[in-house]
């Protein structure tokens, strides 16, 4: 029943496609301001003609020589143009026509009722109904190692699943837990969080290292936090980022959840107009995505040695913290692990990933659940910024799914590789140590026997 109710909903929402916002001759010009003058022009006109900015996302981060990428609407297209040549403010169109780029990354069969877990193509975006039936499927097909578990429901009242890998112990297990889709239009995100948890599958029986970390670690993942908006951004407006909870008496919809996350909430980096891109919410932890996802941190937190976060784009691992240039404690150790990540990744398709800060490196924000993971000290948090730098953006074609995710998966693993070996009893000990224990108890025995 379960399945059948999720593909009539799926047949319902998908054909709905007359609903959808279009972007019909909207181009992204990549920007870049020469002069504080330019800076402060760029501002003003992204303000006035209330542009959607993709990077940065504040517009109060528009500075001299750091390029900006921004939308523009069909509609302002020749007046925006214009501005910036008159301006001799240096510009380039990045993408030249976003309505063109969505049709040819969502075409799909919408008669489509019921997934096959054999025949499931990891290498193209799924709407929320096939991600149902696959979180259901999974379990099914490897009901020794994961279990299936509900999070929470959102405020149109959609459950939120997450997936657990693990062998069952009567040890206390570490965590691994990974987010994916807390921002809506990163589609990539969600992809990858249902590619890792396919690899992990397909691959633990032949790889010791991961025999060794399920059986001391358990993963926590979230193939899509942010249901609302993800199922929004497929049904009516694909750049759609928040959640869909009514603010302000309903005059303005949804709150960017990784700004909702109590760690210096709104301090930085946000913004409490709730018609921004960034609004941070009428108050910490106040939407039903964010507490479900406290709630469940708050329940296991002595046992989470890792909190992963998956978004794009912009290619960057970001170490803590947004809202502050101090460090983490163990600072050092998170910059090695991530350079390893990031050489890991370059080495595969040859893509540079930035390291660093996000504060620094990216721009200032506050209330991000990396953030929060550290401020729970968490040892090893991390926000991941999948491809690309911007060409696509938040339209990442599926061509680019397999890379993108083959990649990631390489600079996860080597985290992992890294937890086994300095979180993790090695695998060596755990099976030899009985022997050990009765050899050092022989040894000692006789010990006694000689010297009384």
């Amino acid at each position: 029943m379960k399945l059948l109710y999720w593909s009539l909903l799926g047949i319902f929402m998908y054909e709905g496609s007359c609903l959808k916002t279009r972007y019909d001759g909207d181009k992204v010009l990549k920007i870049t301001p020469q002069t504080h003058a330019h800076a402060q022009y760029l501002r003003e006109l992204v303000n006035n003609l209330q542009l959607d900015l993709w990077k940065p996302d504040m517009v109060e981060d528009i500075s001299p020589l750091r390029e900006l990428h921004v939308r523009i609407p069909f509609s302002h297209l020749e007046e925006t143009e214009g501005k910036l040549l008159h301006q001799t403010i240096p510009f380039m169109v990045m993408i030249n026509d976003i309505q063109k780029l969505i049709d040819s990354s969502t075409v799909r069969d919408s008669k489509q009722q019921k997934i096959s877990l054999e025949s499931y193509n990891y290498k193209e975006y799924h709407p929320m109904n096939e991600i149902y039936q696959w979180m259901d499927e999974i379990k099914e097909k490897h009901s020794d190692l994961v279990t299936h578990h509900y999070l929470g429901s959102t405020y149109e009242q959609r459950p939120i699943y997450y997936v657990k890998i693990g062998w069952p112990s009567d040890k206390q297990k570490k965590v691994v837990l990974m987010d994916c889709g807390i921002h809506a239009r990163e589609w990539i995100a969600v992809a990858f969080c249902q590619w890792f948890v396919k690899e992990i599958l397909a691959n633990y029986k032949n790889n010791p290292v991961l025999q060794n970390v399920l059986k001391q670690t358990d993963f926590y993942v979230i193939p899509v936090l942010n249901v609302d908006g993800y199922v929004y951004s497929w049904t009516h407006e694909r750049l759609w980022r928040k959640n869909r909870s009514p603010q302000n008496n309903g005059t303005c919809y949804g709150v960017d959840l990784n700004r909702n996350f109590d760690t210096a909430w709104c301090t930085v980096g946000a913004s409490r107009n709730c018609s921004s891109l960034i609004f941070c919410g009428p108050s910490p932890a106040s939407e039903l995505e964010t507490k479900a996802l406290v709630a469940l941190v708050e329940e296991i937190l002595p046992s989470i040695l890792s909190y992963l976060t998956i978004h794009s784009y912009g290619q960057y691992i970001l170490l803590p913290f947004g809202y502050t240039a101090n460090q983490s404690e163990n600072h050092q150790e998170l910059m090695d692990v991530a350079v390893e990540a990031a050489s890991k990744i370059k080495g595969l398709y040859g893509k540079e990933y930035t390291v660093g800060s996000s504060g620094i490196i990216l721009y200032e924000d506050s209330g991000s659940s990396a953030d929060w993971a550290a401020d729970l000290k968490i040892k090893l948090p991390y926000t991941f910024e999948l491809r690309d730098n911007g060409t696509f953006g938040f339209q990442l074609p599926p061509d680019q799914i397999e890379p993108t995710c083959e990649e990631t998966m390489l600079a996860v693993m080597s985290m992992l590789e890294y937890i086994n070996v300095k979180y993790l009893e090695s695998k060596a000990m755990t099976v030899f140590s009985p022997w050990l224990n009765i050899l050092l108890s022989s040894a000692l025995c006789m010990y006694y026997i000689l010297t009384h």
